[in-house]
């Protein structure tokens, strides 16, 4: 079972990403702007202050504030307002003083707090943050995540699993918070400590897809094929119906030689609407590998493919299959799957010189003709369509028009030697067809140069 465990790795990986963010907390209440008992003129200063910061004249609003200020410094409000539209002009020293003079007014406020915090944020100023989110933190418990995510920051990751742990005790288990904490595994290497809380997520809650994906995922990362092997098959024990844990399983089948049993978990794969597209093509690419190394489960792999085009629109896995056709010089079923891949990409270039190539291949010079000609009025500058263009028109004996078209072609070669002599051959072919051999040998001539040259 030590096989190379790469593509399973990639799979899960696709469901445990890393991310990390900030919380915001969306409060209930407003900060308290009665300003008691004031003057008109103090009044009409401060609500010139909002309305300036309103229309995002935030220089005109502190102005106004300082005013306010000047008449009457014992309101805190003034020097939240003030910090706000510091903050917004990126004054952050400014907006810090501002903020520090509002919450020493009023401890407990948590709008001043947050928004020093806020300040201490976008300054990157961790430590300053940190200290201002511990008060917020008795306030709404969602800034908890806050906390540890700048623990994590600050590469304090023994706090910062401990906050991730309180949350999970007291919340649950939540996806963030597992990347959050997978991060923090990957920067210390403790992999011994992260499969443990996952086996132990398996024992505290047996019912869990999740937790046995996540095991599985980390013992493959960890080499550890038979423990993933077995925790996949007693995943499958619970949850018979499990559609994601055959992601594991076909390559633990693969390994072991279990073909069928493989092909059967490829199969629920392919036709399961939980799985994404690009897992799919994964699994689809190991089993070509597969079959091309036994060749009787051939039919095996037709069957998946009808069913990938069924449940899977997705273009990778045409071509995917397209080039699996060619690799078996099945021409026609190779033009059939690019098609379909062309239906889905109808501006995908390579798709279309692929097609073309192959109907050269096969002889079909009416439909290469046409093809190239509408690929030429639509991207005019691809001196491969000219090309191409022209191997049609001289297969087809239209001499004339493929010199026509072959010159037409060679202004449009950057430094690509090879292609200019294929352009020479073809002209030297046109000109043969046409009895000027003296033409012909000209560009014959000129083709060998080129080779030789390179």
């Amino acid at each position: 079972m030590k096989k190379n465990l790469k593509i399973l790795l990639f799979i899960f990986g696709i469901f445990l990403l890393p991310k990390g963010v900030f919380a915001q907390v969306d409060f209930n209440a407003t900060p308290n702007d009665d300003l008691g008992n004031v003057t008109d003129e103090f009044q009409e200063l401060f609500y010139e202050a909002l309305k300036q910061k309103a229309i995002e004249n935030y220089d005109k609003a502190i102005i106004a504030l300082q005013k306010c200020i000047d008449m009457d410094d014992s309101k805190s409000i003034l020097y939240y307002e003030l910090g706000k539209n510091y903050n917004k002009l990126k004054n952050f020293g400014a907006a810090e003083d501002a903020l520090k003079e509002a919450v020493n007014k009023e401890p407990d406020n948590e709008w001043y707090l947050d928004e020093l915090y806020e300040s201490y944020a976008q300054q990157k100023d961790y430590d300053k943050a940190i200290k201002t989110i511990k008060q917020l933190v008795k306030y709404h418990p969602d800034y908890k995540e806050d906390l540890a995510s700048l623990y994590v920051r600050t590469k304090k990751y023994k706090d910062a699993i401990k906050v991730l742990d309180d949350l999970d005790d007291e919340l649950g288990v939540s996806d963030q918070r597992d990347r959050l904490r997978n991060q923090i595994y990957n920067a210390t290497g403790q992999k011994k400590q992260q499969i443990k809380k996952l086996e132990e997520r398996v024992d505290d809650n047996p019912e869990a897809e999740s937790n046995y994906l996540a095991l599985i995922f980390r013992y493959s990362e960890n080499n550890d094929p038979k423990r993933a092997f077995e925790t996949a098959k007693k995943l499958l024990e619970v949850h018979p119906e499990s559609q994601l844990v055959h992601l594991a399983l076909y390559k633990f089948y693969l390994d072991d030689n279990k073909a069928e049993m493989a092909i059967e978990s490829m199969k629920i794969v392919l036709n399961s609407r939980q799985i994404k597209p690009e897992a799919k093509l994964k699994v689809l690419t190991d089993f070509v590998n597969f079959v091309n190394k036994n060749p009787k489960y051939e039919k095996d792999l037709v069957e998946i493919t009808t069913l990938v085009t069924e449940s899977a629109a997705d273009t990778k896995t045409f071509v995917e299959i397209a080039q699996y056709y060619l690799a078996k010089k099945d021409n026609v079923k190779a033009i059939e799957y690019y098609k379909k891949a062309q239906d889905l990409e109808p501006d995908n270039f390579g798709i279309l010189r692929n097609i073309i190539l192959l109907h050269i291949d096969l002889n079909e010079f009416d439909i290469a003709k046409q093809k190239s000609a509408e690929g030429i009025e639509k991207y005019p500058s691809q001196p491969v369509l000219y090309l191409i263009n022209g191997v049609a028109l001289n297969q087809l004996k239209e001499y004339n028009n493929a010199i026509e078209i072959l010159e037409t072609g060679l202004d449009y070669i950057i430094e690509d030697a090879k292609m200019e002599a294929d352009f020479y051959k073809q002209l030297s072919k046109s000109f043969t067809g046409l009895n000027n051999l003296a033409k012909a040998k000209t560009f014959s001539d000129k083709a060998k140069a080129l080779e030789i040259s390179n």
